[in-house]
């Protein structure tokens, strides 16, 4: 068997494995995050019935099993990305790093201008990871029910 990774388009097959990795991969932010993420209320049924009304997901496999995804969707004229996921026992392999180039792959191949995320201010990390990547802050939001930001919408010109 090929260790080879494997990026590829998702479809509704996908949909349970792509749940389980965004479960596992966001376990570690449960209680640390105010509010709390949503990624930890995504279902399998939720994440088919995004893939078929119009978002998309890329799944990086490995031997046959799904080890990262990241899901997208058309924003304000750019590709959006978010749920970035990568099981623990596969990080420091640069998975994320590859993800998000073909989150931009796809956004050329589309013709659009730019790719976005959103990320949490308590992940500085991450906001890290996404700077060297190239994308800039363009604005702040607060969640519901909150008065102060706690999001960072980030932007990639391509």
């Amino acid at each position: 068997m090929s260790d080879t990774l494997v990026l590829r388009a998702a479809d509704a097959a996908d949909a349970s494995a792509i749940a389980a990795v965004i479960a596992a991969a966001f376990a570690q932010y449960r209680g640390k995050l105010v509010p709390e993420s949503n990624a930890f209320r995504e279902t399998p049924q939720a994440i088919a019935d995004q893939l078929a009304t119009g978002s998309g997901a890329i799944v990086a496999e490995r031997n046959g099993i799904v080890i990262g995804c990241v899901m997208t969707e058309p924003l304000d004229g750019d590709l959006y990305f978010g749920r970035l996921a990568v099981l623990p026992e596969a990080r420091g392999l640069g998975i994320a790093k590859r993800l998000i180039a073909a989150v931009e792959d796809d956004a050329r191949r589309r013709g659009l201008p730019g790719v976005r995320l959103g990320v949490r201010i308590a992940l500085a990390e991450n906001q890290r990871l996404f700077q060297s990547l190239g994308y800039r802050e363009i604005s702040r939001e607060a969640h519901p029910g909150f008065d102060h930001p706690t999001s960072i919408n980030m932007r990639k010109a391509l």
